[in-house]
């Protein structure tokens, strides 16, 4: 499958670095950061190896809970994301280490004053033999919002790798409808170097009325998107879907190594136990990170 778009990349041994933003009027402050995060294995327990912070990027790194993987907290000081704000995100997870990267809280993409949207760029590599999950919460868009992401991972082909990423558009809890604005949700998965898979999703203009549809949304705004990448991982299909049994809208398929879950709901307090549930057979009853629980 040929990619239909461009995603940052950065060499083996660079810390990522923030694209130049395009001008803004004098007194108008655009967030950037850049965050650089590597694990390495001693012994049974996984490291933190290498930690590079820059701008609003920011990482945590709680106490180990029983049972769970190392974990580590990212976090935007900048309060959230609007129009030409820049966040790169790098994080390495070494040779037989075991890690999940969440994020702290929900992230807000704030209404644009001007053309250029927010980019997150985020670039994950799992090693050999290592298993990385990557859970942030939501990201809430907001009316008249624009944001771009861009998500590439390269995965040993004996490793596993759990990602998720999910939108609410707009504040539901309020009424809001996102009239305007513009979306885009890019990732690109590699294993052993061959493209495994790549997947856009695009929104533009009237977002409400294209989730409206029976053939996008079904006039749900809250959606999930689930990749697990795995020896064998098309093994847990029928776990996902007995899981998923009681839920409305969703879809799961699989490969031999690879298993693709579509979650769709009406809020994100309705999207937040689907993807619980989602998740729960691949991740062997180890607990949700606690700031999910917060």
């Amino acid at each position: 499958m040929k990619p239909r778009f461009a995603a940052t990349s950065w060499s083996e041994d660079e810390t990522p670095k923030i694209a130049e933003p395009a001008p803004f009027p004098p007194g108008l402050a655009r967030a950037e950061g850049a965050l650089d995060i590597r694990f390495r294995r001693r012994g049974d327990l996984t490291v933190l190896d290498h930690l590079y912070q820059q701008g609003c990027a920011k990482a945590r790194f709680p106490k180990r809970e029983a049972g769970a993987f190392s974990t580590a907290v990212t976090l935007n000081t900048s309060g959230g994301l609007t129009d030409g704000d820049r966040i790169a995100t790098s994080i390495e997870w070494g040779a037989g280490t075991a890690a999940t990267v969440a994020s702290q809280a929900a992230e807000r993409a704030y209404r644009a004053m001007g053309p250029v949207p927010a980019r997150l760029s985020t670039r994950l590599t799992v090693g050999a033999g290592a298993r990385a999950e990557w859970l942030p919460q939501e990201t809430i868009l907001f009316d008249g919002a624009a944001l771009q992401r861009d998500l590439e991972v390269a995965v040993a082909g004996d490793a596993v790798f759990t990602g998720l990423e999910q939108v609410v558009f707009g504040r539901t809890a309020r009424g809001e409808v996102v009239r305007g604005g513009q979306f885009r949700d890019a990732w690109r998965i590699r294993r052993d170097g061959r493209l495994l898979y790549a997947d856009v999703f695009a929104l533009s203009g009237d977002m409400q009325e294209t989730l409206a549809a029976r053939a996008t949304g079904q006039g749900m705004v809250a959606t999930a998107s689930i990749v697990h990448v795995a020896p064998g991982a098309g093994d847990r299909l029928g776990e996902v879907r007995n899981a998923l049994g009681h839920f409305a809208l969703w879809g799961a398929s699989a490969d031999d190594d690879m298993l693709i879950i579509r979650l769709l709901a009406e809020t994100g307090a309705h999207l937040r136990p689907m993807v619980l549930a989602a998740l729960a057979p691949l991740r062997d009853g180890r607990p949700v990170p606690r700031v999910w629980q917060i």
